[in-house]
């Protein structure tokens, strides 16, 4: 049978002129390992420490920060192979695009950016409940209306300042992010200073335990923060059409960040344990459940000092909510402009040229997540951002690198997994035992079942779309195979300068 003839697309396109606007590779080595590691390093460990300390059930939870430690550089190996050889601007729905085109068109890349419009907001009002937190040890007779108040205030600020251009934010990026590692420098410190191994490394009896179910719920629980805390290792994979020679620079950024910021996670972590004792972790109205690292500081160097690095871990939780905002706004711009998602998300601001839906949606479901996590529990809340990325983002990614290196064996690889297929299957497992026992880490709350019917609406939304744009299944498959075709053009023009622009758009077979 010949050949389905290609669909001819509408002239507009959502993007505008921008559309044939290429990107320049300027970002090196240096600068991708600070991008993924600022988005590493934000409020995470700031609120999660006690968390973690529940889950366990004593300061054997280093083993979590560790767990999720090897789970990010397992499953960054699948990004770096992925990002190293399919080096464009969109990270995650590149990769699922390129790989799941033959058998269900755009249907993958869909759903992921559909999946991303409810973890990157989910997961960004989980700092602005870290920012509450920390603000009730400066503010104690916040009552909990006040502090609802008060995020969603926040959020509306953050909205307000990133309605301008990039340009006239990036000096501000870069003071926060200066910020940031102030006040984790300072909480290390501190905590080192009056270091108490005794209470660091005292376990509880059974604190081992590895036949006890018990335990391996407390792991699970354990594991699932920590791969929270470790989130941001791929930032720099979105940026692929931006960084210099790809194939050797995101996988080596993946590595270093990751390694980079395990080192300073375990010396908070332990210097933490060393200070206050974690039993008081447990009692939730006490400061060290809802403000641990001025506890850390008002024990050790006093209130003067507590306070003041209170306010620096308060612009560290604005940092990540405002970075978190402006980069997940562009996610479900950029897929419209590539046609992978509803053309309204393309539409830039007249003026000032930001994504003005994105940037208003993922505003609205991070207000509603906030207040979620504030009326339940913010371990409620990670559960349930984690569930709705492991379905569509994880485990389709880990499948997606075995499905290119059988569809595409000849796209050319600068990097290809050490000790392939090792890492996927440990990355496999580590996100299955996360899913697996998230229902029995929030019980009551079901997050298998919402993140299940979230992409079960994820579904519906595509056939809506699929149908109106004429595309598979109710039009031919588009097959797009622009990365092997570069590869096979020769190594000069794999990895050109000006980034990689969509090539032409072959038929798929009938």
């Amino acid at each position: 049978m010949a050949d389905t003839p290609d669909r001819e697309h509408p002239p507009a396109d959502p993007a505008g002129p921008e559309r044939d606007v290429t990107f320049v590779r300027r970002i090196g080595l240096f600068q991708a390992t600070a991008i993924n590691m600022s988005q590493m390093c934000g409020i995470g460990p700031f609120v999660t420490i006690p968390l973690m300390v529940a889950a366990f059930g004593g300061p054997q939870a280093v083993l979590g920060f560790v767990a999720g430690a090897l789970l990010a550089l397992a499953d960054g190996l699948v990004w770096a192979e992925l990002g190293a050889s399919l080096p464009g601007a969109g990270g995650s729905y590149v990769y699922l695009r390129q790989a799941f085109q033959y058998r269900t068109g755009k249907l993958m890349p869909f759903l992921f950016v559909w999946t991303a419009m409810l973890f990157i907001p989910l997961a960004m009002a989980t700092g602005v409940i870290g920012f509450v937190q920390y603000l009730a040890y400066l503010w104690p007779d916040m009552t909990r209306t006040q502090g609802d108040v008060t995020g969603l205030a926040l959020i509306a600020v953050v909205v307000a300042l990133l309605w301008r251009r990039v340009e006239n934010i990036a000096r501000i990026t870069a003071v926060l992010w200066g910020v940031m590692i102030t006040a984790v420098l300072l909480v290390i410190v501190a905590a080192f200073t009056h270091f108490n191994p005794d209470r660091a490394f005292t376990y509880p009896s059974h604190a081992f335990e590895l036949t006890s179910n018990h335990f391996w719920i407390g792991f699970a629980a354990g594991l699932t923060i920590g791969i929270y805390d470790y989130g941001g290792y791929n930032t720099a994979a979105y940026m692929g059409a931006e960084i210099k020679d790809p194939g050797r620079t995101l996988p080596r950024a993946i590595v270093f960040s990751i390694l980079g910021i395990m080192g300073i996670y375990l010396l908070l972590q332990i210097g933490t344990l060393g200070v206050v004792d974690w039993q008081e972790m447990l009692d939730q109205d006490s400061t060290a459940a809802t403000s641990v690292a001025s506890a850390v500081l008002e024990k050790t160097w006093g209130k003067g000092a507590a306070d003041a690095v209170t306010v620096l871990i308060l612009l560290t939780a604005f940092a990540s909510l405002f970075t978190g905002l402006l980069g997940g706004s562009r996610v479900p711009y950029d897929a419209a402009r590539e046609k992978v998602f509803f053309r309204p998300f393309g539409v830039l601001h007249p003026k000032h040229r930001f994504p003005v839906l994105p940037l208003v949606t993922l505003g609205v479901i991070g207000s509603v997540g906030f207040l979620i996590g504030r009326h339940t529990e913010l371990a409620t809340l990670i559960q349930l951002l984690t569930s709705v990325m492991v379905l569509v983002q994880a485990l389709a990614q880990i499948a997606a690198v075995t499905v290119l290196r059988r569809r595409q064996p000849g796209l050319r690889r600068p990097y290809r997994m050490w000790l392939y297929p090792l890492p996927s299957l440990v990355a496999l497992v580590g996100w299955l035992v996360i899913y697996g026992y998230a229902d029995e880490n929030s019980p009551g709350r079901h997050p298998i079942e919402w993140s299940l019917a979230w992409v079960g609406a994820g579904c519906v939304a595509f056939v809506l779309w699929a149908a109106y744009e004429k595309v598979w299944p109710f039009g031919p498959r588009e097959i797009s195979e622009e990365y092997l075709q570069a590869g096979a053009a020769g190594p000069g023009t794999a990895d050109p300068d000006a980034g990689a622009d969509p090539g032409e758009r072959k038929p798929a077979p009938a």
